[in-house]
């Protein structure tokens, strides 16, 4: 008589990955998997790509193969009126296929009582499950609230971190504000020095200007009275009659003196 370790052997190997039900007319890729005809082909339908709902092997073609082993299985699943969903209520021993009712604690690992009496556990110190689960259920339960408290700790220094963050982004932004007011300040005077600076120096400008212009002006009427004189001076040495020369020349002379008289 099949054991229930093989009857539920038979079932895992006779249940579709995808629907989690026995295999109905099963395909089998070229990656090996299989899969119900319906649940690839909708698999599939989804999908760009032709891949592996498993292992995600890609195919370029749709090569399926016909499992009728595979569907034989199921079928004799079916009839066994096994549930594909059914799962061990006590684990057995794989050894002796009998219930795991001892904690080796010198091995911390399930045993059966056949086990127990073997050469591999002489010696060893031995709970039942029940006993064994409280003891390390309290050891556990301590170190859920030690690591409770440190989670505890952990998000109040969290906390304490990001109102830190946030009162150093709110201090970096006040400070932006300020700087900024202030450069806009100091860009306004500037901008009004700036501004007086050029005002003064176009008034000096002026008024340099206007000085030298006035000496530029008098240089100017200088020069044209001593090119008068010359233009004078030059005719009178061109006059041939020696009578209006001498003449020309006393006028000059009388002229002079009466200049040099006023100065």
């Amino acid at each position: 008589m099949a054991s229930r370790q093989q009857l539920l052997r038979l079932t895992e190997e006779a249940v579709c990955p995808i629907c989690l039900d026995f295999f109905t007319d099963p395909l089998t890729l070229e990656c090996g998997h299989n899969f119900c005809r319906s649940c690839i082909t909708q698999s599939w339908e989804k999908k760009e790509i032709n891949s592996c709902p498993e292992c995600r092997e890609e195919f370029p073609e749709r090569n399926l193969r016909v499992n009728r082993a595979l569907a034989n299985l199921a079928e004799g699943a079916r009839k066994l009126k096994l549930d594909p969903k059914e799962k061990e209520s006590k684990p057995h021993c794989e050894k002796h296929q009998i219930e795991l009712e001892l904690f080796c604690e010198t091995d911390r690992k399930l045993i059966c009582l056949i086990c127990r009496d073997s050469r591999e556990h002489k010696s060893h110190d031995f709970r039942p499950v029940n006993e064994a689960v409280e003891i390390y259920k309290d050891k556990l339960k301590s170190s859920l609230d030690s690591l409770t408290e440190k989670k505890s700790a952990v998000l109040q220094t969290e906390l304490t971190q990001k109102r830190k963050i946030s009162e150093v982004r709110e201090q970096a932004s006040s400070l932006q504000t300020y700087i900024t007011s202030e450069f806009t300040k100091m860009h306004q005077i500037l901008t009004e020095k700036e501004q007086r600076l050029l005002r003064d120096l176009r008034e000096e400008e002026e008024r340099i200007v206007e000085l030298m212009e006035k000496s530029l002006r008098e240089i100017q009427e200088n020069l044209n009275s001593i090119e008068e004189e010359l233009s004078k001076l030059q005719k009178q040495m061109e006059r041939k009659d020696e009578l209006i020369f001498l003449k020309e020349e006393a006028c000059r002379k009388r002229r002079i003196d009466v200049e040099e008289k006023t100065l």
